[in-house]
């Protein structure tokens, strides 16, 4: 067996252990796949009337603005789903089994590839179930085949780059309690861009702000695709905005992972 055989094997073992971890504790999955669904649920039902009118046109208060937040909010699934892979990497680095793995004769990459595709994966399914709640709340989306493979591949992208992102956290946080916390500011900060209202209708700073920040274009294209309305030049700048976070998560998560080595 060659010595990238060997990595496949040891990566696809430390999935595995991954994911049965999940399914014997399903409380972390299942709180954050809640409150995607809690926050749909929320500003469909209670803000949509009055947050629906005049967006896009819309005049029939929440039955329109769902077509409008629920791509938000499926972002908002995929951004939620780093929590769980930055908790997860800093209980094994702080409960020692990294230096059990580190004793034995497995590949050393192994450990960060089964979290990161464990995490890709849970979250992917996630995603699917927001979407299968939107769709049942009245969400109407208009993308052919092309659209939702498009959509899809850009929601794994951005997936796999806050994973990453939040691997490193993972690594450098001191235990579980702060690595929990960290990555909250990346679940909120959709909110902050055209997740709920168009960058249009706030204040000036604000809107700067919104209108430049990494998640905006990621759900402008987002929202273009699945609504067949176009996506112009964001879906450019949510390329750039993931590839570039998953290359900062990757070299940031590495070079930790190789600093701990050395404590």
């Amino acid at each position: 067996m060659t010595t990238v055989t060997y990595a496949a094997r040891d990566a696809r073992t430390m999935l595995r252990r991954n994911l049965k971890h999940a399914l014997r504790y399903p409380s972390m999955t299942v709180s954050v796949v809640a409150m995607p669904v809690l926050m749909l649920l929320l500003f469909t039902y209670v803000f949509g009337g009055a947050l629906g009118t005049g967006i896009g046109g819309a005049t029939s208060g929440s039955a329109d603005y769902i077509d409008y937040v629920a791509p938000g909010i499926i972002l908002m699934a995929a951004t939620s789903g780093a929590l769980v892979t930055a908790v997860g990497v800093c209980a094994d680095m702080t409960e020692g089994i990294v230096n059990r793995f580190r004793t034995m004769a497995i590949s050393r990459a192994s450990f960060l590839t089964g979290h990161v595709v464990g995490s890709v994966l849970q979250t992917l399914v996630s995603i699917a179930f927001v979407i299968g709640v939107a769709l049942l709340m009245g969400f109407r989306p208009h993308a052919g085949p092309l659209g939702w493979l498009a959509a899809a591949g850009l929601l794994t992208l951005l997936t796999l780059a806050l994973t990453w992102l939040s691997a490193a956290i993972g690594l450098v946080a001191k235990n579980v309690e702060t690595a929990s916390n960290i990555p909250l500011p990346m679940q909120f900060l959709p909110f902050l861009g055209s997740a709920i209202v168009p960058p249009e209708s706030m204040p000036t700073g604000l809107r700067w702000f919104a209108e430049y920040q990494p998640f905006t274009p990621v759900i402008e294209t987002l929202r273009g695709l699945l609504m067949g309305t176009g996506v112009g030049g964001a879906a450019i700048g949510a390329v750039a905005w993931c590839v570039g976070l998953a290359l900062v998560g990757y070299l940031w998560a590495r070079a930790a992972f190789r600093r701990s080595a050395t404590r």
